[in-house]
């Protein structure tokens, strides 16, 4: 057995197969792949393993490049960047499993499998009948037939034996000789199986170490056999721990919510917040700090700080990452993409002043303050939480009291009262200049003395759901500063009208 070579320089890889959905436990595999050659100024490679031509799916390699290009994961070697070892497409490298396939054979180390699928299905029963685990090799043939290339070619194990290994999360780990048997090497199509391709492929590009789910624990006594068999050094293996779904009992799959890594950015999320939040599950940075950008990730990245145990995909904390990722931008970019969001939407675009940019503009610090992900302005949107700001709202007469006090005080008509704090304020943003709606502080400037000596809650919440139509909605200086003192004051006066 050869062991582990550390002194290389470190290459690794992610090697997906081409079936159409990237998985975020795909995608935070090749994170740890990613940060880890960067980290090590290594070598980050993408193949892709399309061997399995039934499961492959049209378009799937262009989507692979997509996802990682969107999270910034730039490869060194890839699908459209051949390097000296040759193509990074399993299907384009036949020829050099075939090369090693007749290496094997020629050490007494493969063999054609001279069975039908029904025989072996006839073992795989008896093996049931007698409660004992079905082992492929326990039917080995006696003498070997040449391999023509039409039959299944089988890996023949050398040595039955315990192997023990040590991963680098999971510590020293082992398995008995019931994990080794004599696996499918080359299919009867002509195409490598996974077990044996990628171990060829892992030689030739040189990768130092594998990032793994957990699922590849139980397999990897065959691998070992394979690279002893093929006197290869055995790389260094990182066991990266399961996703898991909220409530921690499985692994996240697709029936639990699991989503395409793409479908995050349709929905609005950064791709600075992905990196950073799945690199967080199941990675301890080993400090209280929580948001990272690309660089920070590569150069906190450590393998002594992947968990055992899996992680908690849990959307909560993925919107607010996302928000304080989005503080983080520029605002001129914020606004820019804000404003972009909301000319996608017809239902806000249909209003007149959605043309009037300025206006438009001072809306930008009320959305973003309402929203996690780019997505949620849509939201809005189709719930009418922006409405009131393009068109005057349809008033319920009951709405105007709910949050005052006037309501308790049976000695007082509440409509009545309204009406006269109204017209009042009314009165005074008529008189005012223009300059002082300009902003939410000079508003308050014009009011709130007023507002405190008749009782804050009696004056501001019927002002604010003048103006808005709604319980709930921005703060009645916001309102008016947005609105301007035209269209303030015509709101006003209509209510003022309704009450009288």
């Amino acid at each position: 057995m050869e062991t582990n070579n550390t002194d290389k320089k470190i290459v690794t890889r992610f090697a997906p197969s081409p079936t159409g959905f990237m998985h975020i436990g795909g995608i935070r595999t090749a994170l740890f792949a990613y940060l880890w050659a960067r980290k090590n100024n290594g070598t980050f490679i993408l193949r892709i393993e399309d061997t399995d031509k039934e499961r492959e799916v049209e378009g799937s390699i262009k989507h692979i490049e997509n996802s990682l290009l969107w999270l910034g994961l730039e490869w060194d070697f890839g699908p459209e960047t051949p390097g000296s070892f040759g193509s990074c497409i399993q299907s384009e490298r036949l020829q050099t499993y075939m090369e090693f396939a007749h290496k094997l054979i020629e050490k007494g180390f493969a063999y054609p499998d001279p069975y039908t699928k029904e025989e072996v299905d006839d073992f795989r029963k008896k093996s049931e009948e007698e409660k004992k685990a079905f082992l492929y090799r326990d039917h080995r043939p006696e003498k070997f037939e040449i391999w023509d290339g039409k039959k299944p070619l089988r890996f023949k194990v050398p040595e039955i034996k315990r192997y023990t290994w040590t991963d680098a999360v999971r510590g020293e780990l082992s398995a008995g000789p019931e994990a080794l048997d004599d696996f499918i090497l080359i299919k009867s199509d002509g195409y490598p199986t996974y077990n044996f391709a990628h171990i060829i492929d892992d030689y030739y590009m040189g990768v130092t170490h594998i990032f793994r789910a957990d699922e590849f624990i139980s397999s990897t006594p065959r691998f070992l056999s394979l690279y002893d068999a093929l006197g290869f050094t055995y790389p260094v293996f990182v066991t990266t721990p399961p996703i898991l779904r909220d409530d921690r009992t499985k692994k996240l799959g697709k029936r639990d919510g699991a989503k395409d890594i793409l479908e995050y950015r349709a929905e609005g999320y950064l791709p600075e917040t992905m990196s950073n939040f799945l690199t967080l599950i199941g990675w301890n940075p080993g400090t209280e700090k929580e948001i990272f950008s690309k660089k920070e990730l590569i150069d906190a990245f450590t393998l002594d700080h992947i968990q055992k145990s899996g992680g908690v995909f849990n959307e909560e904390k993925l919107d607010w990452m996302n928000k304080e990722h989005l503080k983080l931008l520029p605002e001129t970019e914020r606004n820019a993409t804000m404003h972009e969001w909301l000319c996608t939407n017809e239902k806000i675009t249909q209003f007149e002043k959605f043309s009037d940019t300025t206006f438009v503009s001072k809306l930008y610090p009320i959305i973003f303050d309402r929203i996690s992900k780019w997505s949620d302005i849509n939201t809005l949107i189709e719930a009418g939480e922006l409405d009131y700001f393009f068109e005057a709202p349809t008033l319920e007469k009951g709405m105007l009291s709910v949050g005052t006090k006037l309501i308790q005080d049976e000695t007082k008509n509440a409509n009545e009262e309204i009406r006269k704090y109204l017209k009042h304020i009314k009165e005074i943003f008529e008189i005012s200049p223009d300059e002082a709606f300009d902003s939410a502080e000079t508003v308050k400037a014009l009011i709130f003395d007023y507002a405190t000596e008749q009782g804050r809650g009696n004056v501001l919440w019927p002002l604010r759901v003048a103006l808005s139509g709604r319980e709930k909605s921005p703060d009645p200086f916001t309102l008016v500063s947005i609105l301007g003192k035209v269209e303030t004051i015509s709101r006003i006066k209509k209510v003022v009208e309704i009450l009288t």
